[in-house]
This record gives C-alpha cells, structure tokens and sequence, in this order.
C-alpha cells in the first residue's frame, strides 16, 4: 500500500500539496504516482514566476516507463521550483513527501487547499483504480 500522509491534500491525478506557513503550497506528486511511474530519469519543473490555472500541465516526469505531466493543483504563481532534481530526479522515487518536492505555488485563493481531496478521499481514489 502506498503511503497516504493524513496532513496533505491530494487531487485526482496524483499530486500532493502541502500547506506552508507563508501561504504558499508545496506540490509534488504522491508515493502512488512514484510508484507505477518507476525510476525517474528527467523532471522539467516549472520556472519561478510562472502562472498556472488550475488543471494546467505545471512540470513533467520521465521515468524509465513513461514520461507524465504534472497539473497545477490550483490557480497561482510559482514562487520556487525544486532545482536539486534536475541533477537527482531520483530524489522521488525515495522521498516523494519530503525532498522530492517539484515546486511551490502561491494561490490565488486562500481557501483553494482546504477544496483538495483529503487523504482518506484519495485513498478511496487509488483504491477503487485498484480494483
């Protein structure tokens, strides 16, 4: 079973997003998505400054199976992206929650977080795809 962190919010392509104490979101995709896309080769994260409508392709993931696009969880600017995994996409395969971070996203509405699906909201997502 893939791990599902209780203190983040999910969307239904397999992003996670983390809530910041500056207001901004970390968004970064889910030990699920990790998983079925095997070893990460290549990230293309967003650049800073970019703006995103939520549903936009934000970043792309190239595994060894596939390459796959990275929506943008809500409306907003980027405001950081993960440079560490243009040299070491790696990093999340082992750490998708932590440092496998790909970039942060200041909303455009506050509230849009709390809209996400929650954990057991996307555990019940992965397990009827399962199934």
């Amino acid at each position: 079973m893939s791990e599902i962190p209780q203190d983040l919010r999910y969307t239904k392509t397999h992003e996670w997003i983390m809530k910041n104490d500056e207001g901004t979101l970390t968004v970064g995709i889910t030990d699920h998505a990790q998983g079925l896309l095997g070893d990460l080769v290549f990230i293309e994260a967003p650049e800073e400054g970019t703006t995103f409508q939520e549903g936009d392709d934000s970043a792309v993931v190239e595994s060894v199976k596939a390459a796959s696009d990275v929506y943008a969880p809500v409306d907003g600017e980027v405001t950081a992206s993960n440079e560490a995994l243009e040299d070491t996409p790696e990093i999340i395969n082992n750490d998708p929650f932590g440092d496998g971070w790909i970039y942060k996203i200041k909303p455009e509405d506050s509230g849009a977080f709390d809209a996400l699906m929650d954990a057991e909201a996307y555990k019940e997502l992965i397990e009827s795809a399962d199934e």
